[in-house]
């Protein structure tokens, strides 16, 4: 593995040391990155001369009990979603007391913060937040929206909060925001559609959920947990094609707003390991059919089974979706697969042409030819050096701006700009 070439047909033009980001977007000459952790909130980016990146604007947080690590813009517009921050862990640790009360009983004395975490597989040093967390609850998430019309001085315009832990992934354009949320009364995240004509006063328009989310309807979940929940969905046209974790992909009618429908689906768990990331159309057909191409997030690898990659499908027919072909790479393909996650996570949402651009966590940036969507091919990666104290690098997100310039945001630190050269 140590001899495998950390670029083919990509080329670094510009580099910035920025903490570790969820998401990058790019327009109008600036990039815009929702970061992982707090206090580090939204960076604003000029890149209009992409070899010297540099700083605009900070966002920073208050606390740590929520992170901002998704961003949206359009035109002057941006919106950032709020998110318990640390909440997997938090959430697998709401059985604290039980568990305290176990162990004490086991012990014959209270057990240390230490043999709690240990117990819970969570952190020790997160045990003073969870319990906090237990006793106050959490009732910040939601989402921001701010004026960049100066993109040195962003201006927060409106706070919307939703429920449960907040918003994730999500997708907006002129007219409205497509939010991907938890609601008080349904398992796992929903899609609410928000009417931001007026962005300082974001307004509900309407709601879709799969069968079985809607607890407080009535409505009984047929899977474990929260296996299956929107991961965000992105709308093209009249459509929204949503990313539903385990229970795969949807494509929806959006042609009336309000009135939100299914009209396709397609499940693929199990026996694939991985939740689906993202879904969306693409320009290229397959002898004259609609092509999608959908990733799923390498999430708990667990060994002897694939990691997570690409899929492409034929969508010509809503109601009878079915698979083309697949993707995925070795782990002899980047010579930091052993260290942290190796596996797929997120393309480029809009695709122009017959280009795909991926991210593979420690793996890099893979750039693919789809031209032939049943046998893609990969023609390039950019694998960057490991972060300063990190084992590898963690290539997160990736968007490409009206130049075709390509920006990848690592999951630690920095963000890269890469130039193709095929």
């Amino acid at each position: 593995m140590a001899d495998v070439p950390l670029s083919r047909n990509l080329r670094r033009v510009g580099h910035l040391r920025i903490p570790g980001g969820g998401q990058v977007v790019v327009e109008d000459g600036f990039a815009y990155v929702g970061h992982m952790k707090p206090p580090h909130g939204t960076s604003i980016v000029d890149v209009r001369d992409p070899a010297n990146p540099r700083l605009a604007a900070a966002i920073d947080l208050a606390g740590e009990a929520s992170h901002t690590h998704k961003v949206r813009v359009c035109g002057d517009i941006m919106i950032a979603n709020v998110e318990q921050n640390d909440r997997h862990a938090l959430r697998r640790g709401a059985t604290l007391p039980t568990v305290e009360a176990r162990l004490a009983a086991e012990l014959g004395r209270p057990p240390s913060d230490a043999e709690l975490g240990a117990a819970l597989n969570v952190p020790e040093g997160l045990l003073p937040r969870l319990r906090h967390t237990l006793a106050e609850g959490y009732r910040d998430g939601g989402f921001r929206v701010f004026d960049v019309s100066d993109r040195t001085r962003p201006r927060e315009i409106a706070t919307v909060r939703t429920g449960g832990v907040g918003v994730h992934r999500f997708d907006m354009d002129a007219r409205y925001a497509y939010i991907s949320t938890e609601l008080d009364g349904y398992v796992g995240n929903i899609l609410v559609v928000y009417d931001i004509r007026d962005p300082a006063r974001p307004a509900e328009v309407s709601r879709w959920w799969m069968p079985g989310q809607h607890v407080a309807g009535g409505e009984t979940p047929t899977w474990k947990g929260q296996s299956h929940r929107l991961h965000h969905a992105l709308r093209f046209g009249d459509e929204l094609w949503a990313s539903v974790w385990y229970a795969g992909l949807r494509v929806i009618d959006a042609s009336d707003i309000t009135r939100l429908r299914t009209v396709g689906s397609y499940n693929y768990h199990p026996p694939f390991p991985e939740p689906t990331h993202t879904v969306a159309p693409v320009p290229v057909r397959h002898r004259g059919r609609q092509v999608a191409v959908a990733v799923d997030e390498e999430h708990e690898h667990r060994k002897g089974q694939l990691h997570g990659g690409l899929w492409f499908f034929d969508v010509e027919d809503r109601a009878d979706i079915r698979p083309l072909a697949m993707f995925h790479l070795s782990e002899r393909d980047s010579p930091f697969s052993g260290k942290g996650r190796f596996g797929a996570h997120q393309f480029q949402e809009r695709v122009a042409g017959d280009r795909l651009y991926c991210t593979w966590f420690s793996g890099g940036l893979r750039m693919l030819d789809i031209s032939d969507p049943s046998e893609p091919e990969e023609i390039g990666w950019y694998i960057p050096e490991p972060p300063p104290g990190q084992e590898s690098p963690q290539s997160n997100d990736v968007t490409v701006d009206e130049r075709g310039l390509v920006y990848v945001i690592d999951r630690n630190d920095g963000l890269d700009i890469l130039e193709p050269l095929a």
